[in-house]
Order: structure tokens, then sequence, then C-alpha cells
């Protein structure tokens, strides 16, 4: 497999706990990313901040219940969220410094008020990437619709993904709250 094939992740990192199909979606988050970051002239270091936390989001998607608990200990958030802030700890300790990245990485499963621009870039991305069965022409429409109306394709993403956690009868957590009320007092 080459670097430039789309499933090839030169910089995940040895420490990631991801199987082959979980591997494959990261693989096409980077390369959505990467494709949004070229059509909206994204400069190369915020590209690369995109990259870095498309990259990182899933590390330890599959990664033992005990080993994310101990990377994150006091977050009561069920074991389907826990992977996001237990990589991004990973990551921190690691040596990863910018905050963008490693918020995006945390909360990429539930949203976050206070995101810079990169943790608006992966959520949409996670949510639009191609491998996804949901939405089916709705999700290509949006995920192509996103460099020239990034915050109107956020906003329906949004709306989708706390609808689809309502439909699923789990409860919104707090941060999850907080991220749409963010949104929508932006209109």
């Amino acid at each position: 497999m080459g670097a430039d094939e789309p499933d090839a992740l030169p910089d995940l990192p040895a420490w990631a706990v991801m199987t082959p199909s979980r591997r494959a979606h990261v693989a096409r988050v980077v390369a959505l990313v990467g494709t949004w970051a070229r059509a909206m002239r994204v400069p190369p270091a915020e590209a690369a901040r995109w990259r870095r936390a498309a990259v990182l989001h899933d590390a330890l998607r599959d990664a033992p219940l005990d080993e994310l608990r101990a990377l994150v200990p006091g977050c009561e958030w069920p074991r389907a969220l826990l992977h996001g802030p237990a990589a991004a700890a990973r990551a921190a300790a690691e040596g990863e410094q910018d905050t963008g990245v490693l918020d995006a990485v945390a909360f990429h499963t539930v949203g976050c008020s206070e995101w810079d621009h990169v943790g608006r870039v992966l959520y949409c991305a996670d949510w639009l990437e191609p491998g996804r069965a949901h939405d089916g022409e709705r999700r290509g429409e949006l995920a192509r619709a996103f460099p020239a109306s990034p915050e109107q394709v956020l906003r329906e993403v949004a709306a989708r993904r706390v609808a689809w956690v309502v439909e699923s009868g789990w409860p919104l957590i707090p941060e999850t709250v907080a991220w749409w009320n963010s949104l929508v007092a932006a209109r």
C-alpha cells in the first residue's frame, strides 16, 4: 500500500487500536478533509492541523474499555464516546500540543461549543465521509457543499447528528446540548 493510496495512513500513531474497517473510515475522513482543504485554499499549516485531527480522531476506537478509562479518569461518558477523549489524552501525552487539534479529537462525537475551525471540519467530515451508510444522497450533497458553505453544512450535520442521538434513545450529554445551543444562538 503506497502513501498516496486512499487507505494509507503513514502518520497513524503506533499506539492506535483500530480494526481494518475503522482504519478505512479514518482514511476516508483524511481524504475528505484534504479535498476540502484544497477546495477552500486553506493554508498548508491549517490543512496539516485538519489532517492530524482526522488521523487521530478514531485512533483508540477499538481499544479495550479499561485502557480508555485509564486515559480519561473521571470521564463518565458512555463507552461509545470515550475513544475521542482517550485519543486526545494519549496524543497530548505523546507530544501533540495544539489544543484545537486535541479538542477536535476529544469532542468529535459530541460537539464542542468552543471549537476552532479544525473541530468543526472534523465533526462534519466524520459524519459525511463517503463510506457512511446513513443519509445516502444527502450526505454526498452536504460533503460537496462544505467548501462553499461550511457553516450551513455544519448546522445541518449537527441537526442530523443530534436527531440521530435522540431517535436512538440515548441521552444528550451536556457538551452536545451546549454545542447545539451555540450553533442556534449564532444564527
